[in-house]
């Protein structure tokens, strides 16, 4: 496998990132959201603590990635 052809595949997923990006706007809101809590007063942001918000938001992404390729 040459490096090269690991590059352009990377190019290639974040050319399509806005776009499912925009599909996940709901869920990515909901962790933005949830990390803005979790960070109030300078609070650092504890392994876990919005887990359930990025899976869900992951789950998105994975999904419309699915949807995208077909």
């Amino acid at each position: 496998m040459s490096g090269s052809n690991v590059w352009s595949r990377s190019r290639e997923k974040l050319r399509h990132f806005p776009e499912l990006f925009a599909q996940c706007a709901e869920e990515a809101a909901v962790y933005g959201k949830c990390v803005a809590a979790t960070t109030t007063s300078r609070q650092e942001l504890q392994k876990d603590m919005c887990a359930k918000e990025f899976q869900a938001l992951k789950t998105c992404f994975i999904n419309a990635a699915k949807k995208k390729a077909k």
